[in-house]
């Protein structure tokens, strides 16, 4: 009896061999690592994918529009993936005479594809209709050996949605994609390379929404009268943001020479209950908030946390922890390490969890296994670190916070203050990332009076929307149903990738702007989130069994073709304003003669440099070092823009023959800010280098180099 278990990857492959047998022999087929291990006359070979073995291509690929689809081995289609063939030959190859055959690939939708193609078209259809489903959370030897045990039969409702989204990406993103740089190629005779997808291009619509707002918003300006009184108070008037100037005058001029009057003092405790567990969004946004990681990166982390048997599944929505992940297991193995058990320790007993309502069928939130890694790079260990301290704090008492709050009476006018402070710290021991407000309550009560050093009027703005981050759109995205948890990332990616946004605050640049306006305009349905979200539901319902695969891939052919005929009716329009908004957005300064400076590309040389747009009156060039990017920022010397690059970042001028202008180093990080918890960072000013916080201007913590050496 031969057995064959297909992996998502190499390193999942070694995982599941070595937890099913000590005697796992480890075997080469070309450049492809696999296993093998005989056991009660049964001889098992663990095979691995690398992701997606195989990609959708046209059947006809001279066809004008693509629906007609088909699955080739993604070498095939990416010369970059040639690496891929060698798995696939090892499937095919490894696969022949087989009896059994067990789907291992991670437990989602995409995981759920990955294998089922593997079997298919590697094993065959005879492996598809027998094989058997490994699902497991973790990648420890625990979970892995009960998931062989007890395998389930193959999800073909789940393997049907896989498909369809899969199918729904192709023909929206590249039939509109190819239509959009007809139009611009029959229009101007011009090519440039353009994307449009059924997520991306919603996404760019939420931005390009906030661009105008933020555009169109226009300040008013307000007053806010302050008092600062003895003891180190600074109380505010209850009458808020005054608008009229007037008023903040007459104000201010009502407490000239008056002292405060302690009207109220009032102290309350409120509960501040433990944090939910972590689902990817939460670890992807609070990974941003602390430690600047894209949503990208983190979750390129928690997938090798996972796969390394650190950390649970993370591409998961839930904010359950259910008592079969064993935590008291978990915990015990957690105290080996030195600094956690001294948290653990103090957990109330018995174990519970604050959990939140967010569920996912497929996985519990995410989690430390309880195996302690040997090494760590310094990003992985934050993001292992942040995960096993969320785990812990978890399982913590409810914290006790103290709130005070004070009314004044300066003359006739009403201010008020208030403080806060921790009364029993709770679950705030265990979690060190989160800032604590623990503020000094001053010895006032009701009737007595405090002398007012001055009174102020503060005049301020009103300010626009906030600009999205990474982070914060990932939170839009998932509030608005487009996506999902393991895809929004990437969409984000992609869009920085086509040069439609730029910016840790996103903005907008034309060409971005400018194709939503387009497409709003001729084609509206690409941009409808309404469109995007109903097809999001449709495929939830593919693995509920509520719609049939065949019936969502029909009605996203009726959609497409209608925003196709859309686009080929107004193509000369749509070409002529996107190729526009494209020349405007490769402008990147000022010729000496008074023409645009524009990104340009040579086909011949395969390299981006930039020219005149006078050209050929003018015959002006500049080349590009390799991964050089143009900055908005002026030389001083002669004008033209400033260039960013190498490794570290350097800045020299557009005109080499003008010189450089100095290095972008990026700051050395020497340590954690005691004052907000952010890292530390030697900087550089007018009186030399010093350690300032990362925070700043939030928080101005600063040190002296002499003061951290001796710290």
């Amino acid at each position: 009896m031969h057995e064959v278990i297909i992996c998502e990857k190499p390193k999942s492959s070694e995982k599941i061999a070595q937890a099913l047998s000590s005697n796992a022999e480890k075997k080469k087929y070309k450049k492809v690592t696999y296993w093998e291990f005989e056991k009660d006359g049964k001889k098992t070979t663990v095979l691995s994918a690398v992701g997606h073995l195989y990609s959708l291509v046209p059947l006809n690929p001279k066809e004008e529009q693509f629906f007609d689809l088909e699955w080739v081995p993604l070498y095939e289609v990416d010369k970059k993936k040639a690496y891929v063939k060698d798995y696939v030959k090892a499937i095919e190859k490894f696969s022949k005479g087989a009896t059994k055959f067990i789907h291992a690939c991670d437990y989602d939708i995409e995981g759920t594809l990955i294998g089922y193609n593997a079997l298919k078209y590697g094993c065959g259809d005879a492996a598809v209709s027998n094989a058997l489903r490994m699902k497991f959370s973790t990648l420890t030897k625990e979970d892995v050996l009960n998931a062989y045990e007890n395998p389930i039969d193959l999800d073909i409702h789940q393997v049907d949605s896989g498909i369809a989204r899969h199918v729904l990406d192709f023909i929206f993103g590249v039939n509109i994609s190819k239509s959009l740089m007809k139009s611009v190629r029959e229009s101007t005779k011009r090519f440039i390379k353009l994307s449009a997808g059924r997520v991306q291009t919603p996404t760019l619509s939420i931005l390009v929404d906030r661009e105008k707002e933020i555009r169109k918003f226009v300040p008013v300006p307000y007053w806010m009268i302050k008092a600062f009184l003895e003891g180190d108070i600074v109380a505010d008037s209850k009458k808020g943001k005054i608008f009229d100037k007037k008023e903040a005058e007459t104000t201010l001029a009502n407490c000239e020479g008056k002292d405060a009057l302690v009207e109220k003092v009032e102290i309350k405790q409120n509960i501040k209950n433990p944090p939910f567990p972590f689902d990817l969004g939460s670890l992807q946004s609070e990974a941003y908030s602390l430690f600047g990681f894209s949503p990208k990166r983190t979750q390129q982390i928690a997938q090798s946390l996972y796969t390394e048997g650190y950390t649970s599944y993370p591409r998961t929505s839930s904010q359950k922890l259910p008592k079969s992940i064993g935590f008291e297991k978990i915990f015990k193995q957690l105290s080996g390490d030195s600094v956690f058990v001294k948290q653990i320790k103090k957990l109330p007993r018995p174990l519970k969890p604050n959990e939140g309502k967010k569920t996912d069928e497929a996985h519990p939130s995410i989690h430390p296994t309880g195996v302690l890694p040997k090494s760590l790079t310094k990003d992985d260990l934050k993001i292992y670190e942040l995960i096993v301290y969320r785990f812990i704090s978890v399982f913590g008492e409810e914290a006790t916070m103290e709130s005070m709050k004070t009314e004044l009476k300066i003359g006739d006018e009403d201010f008020s203050f208030r403080r806060k402070r921790v009364a029993h710290m709770g679950w705030l021991e265990h979690y060190p990332f989160r800032k604590i407000e623990n503020e000094e309550f001053p010895d006032i009560e009701k009737g007595d009076t405090l002398l007012v050093e001055k009174v102020v009027s503060e005049e301020k703005e009103t300010k626009p929307p906030a600009r999205y981050n990474e982070a914060s759109l990932i939170r839009e995205l998932e509030k608005r149903g487009l996506g999902t948890k393991s895809t929004r990332a990437d969409i984000i990616a992609i869009l920085y990738n086509r040069k439609y946004i730029e910016g840790k605050q996103i903005t907008v640049n034309q060409l971005g702007e400018h194709i939503i306006d387009t497409l709003r305009e001729y084609c509206n349905q690409i941009t409808s989130e309404e469109l995007t979200r109903q097809f999001e539901n449709e495929l939830q319902e593919i693995m509920a069994d509520k719609i049939t695969k065949d019936k969502v891939i029909d009605d996203a052919k009726k959609e497409v073709l209608a925003i196709l005929e859309s686009v080929e009716k107004n193509k000369q329009k749509i070409g002529q304003q996107i190729y526009e908004a494209y020349q405007e957005s490769r402008i990147v300064g000022v010729c000496k003669c008074g023409g645009n400076l524009v990104l340009k590309y040579s086909p011949r040389n395969k390299s981006t440099f930039v020219g005149c747009s006078k050209y050929p009156d003018c015959k002006a060039t500049y080349s590009l070092p390799r991964g050089a990017s143009v900055l908005k920022t002026k030389c001083e010397k002669c004008t033209l823009p400033l260039i960013s690059y190498g490794k570290p970042r350097q800045r020299a001028c557009l005109d080499p023959k003008c010189g450089k202008e100095g290095k972008e180093t990026t700051p050395e990080v020497v340590g954690k800010c005691p004052e907000c918890g952010k890292e530390l960072l030697k900087r550089s000013g007018r009186y030399g280098e010093f350690i300032g916080c990362s925070g700043f201007p939030k928080c101005r913590f600063t040190q002296s180099i002499e003061e951290k050496e001796e710290n």
